[in-house]
């Protein structure tokens, strides 16, 4: 089995920071794509960002040029620099990964989902 962790969720002002961390552990032979997606109330989840192993990166459009995806593949965790931050980013925040595990099987796991709250 595979775990997610995340962690750096909380509230913020307009305008303010964050950082996210996500953890894998368990059964692991190798992680190739990690990722955040988020949901508002009301609202499906989306894609927020995606880190390849090779370390090519996608971005929604809504959040290109204030947030930044990078990951520490010895650690098995991906972060989620989050800049400028807009009440419209509010969500609950999951984290993703594409995993191999030590029984070669390619699975896609998720995280707990850690709360995002940004204050006008």
């Amino acid at each position: 089995q595979v775990q997610l962790v995340e962690s750096g969720g909380g509230l913020v002002q307009a305008g303010g920071s964050l950082r996210l961390s996500c953890a894998a552990s368990g059964s692991i032979f190798s992680i190739n794509t990690m990722g955040w997606y988020r949901q508002a109330p009301g609202k499906q989840r989306g894609l927020v960002a995606t880190i390849t192993s090779g370390g090519n990166i996608n971005y929604a459009d809504s959040v290109k040029g204030r947030f930044n995806i990078s990951r520490d593949n010895a650690k098995n965790t991906v972060y989620l620099q989050m800049n400028s931050l807009k009440p419209e980013d509010t969500a609950v925040y999951f984290c993703e990964s594409v995993v191999t595990t030590t029984s070669r099987i390619i699975s896609n796991y998720w995280g707990q989902g850690t709360q995002v709250t940004v204050s006008s």
